[in-house]
């Protein structure tokens, strides 16, 4: 996931929660060179899941079809979804991940 979330560009991992990377429970945060902004937050707490930032109407529309879709774990539950990998479909994944960033890093960066 989270090799997946470095291919956007500028994209970089953060552990701002964490002292070290890869300690047991541990949030990776991706990140926006250009602004810092986070864009997924994710986690190995009972099963991999990330934090993604999404419209309103579609993460109301995605809880509803995917029972891998909850609104997010300390977060803004409006406009973020805790997603499980294990439990949406790949495609479905990827393009949940590939909007967060658009939604989260101001155009002109």
């Amino acid at each position: 996931m989270i090799d997946y979330c470095l291919t956007y560009p500028d994209a970089y991992e953060d552990y701002p929660f964490d002292k070290l990377a890869g300690a047991p429970d541990a949030w990776a945060v991706m990140r926006h060179k250009g602004s810092r902004k986070s864009f997924a937050f994710i986690c190995e707490r009972g099963g991999l899941c990330v934090n993604l930032k999404c419209e309103p109407l579609r993460a109301d529309f995605l809880r509803q079809v995917y029972p891998g879709v909850t609104p997010a774990y300390h977060m803004n539950k409006e406009h973020w979804n805790t997603v499980r990998p294990d439990a949406v479909p790949q495609d479905a994944l990827y393009d949940m991940i590939e909007r967060s960033p658009s939604l989260r890093i101001p155009q002109n960066l």
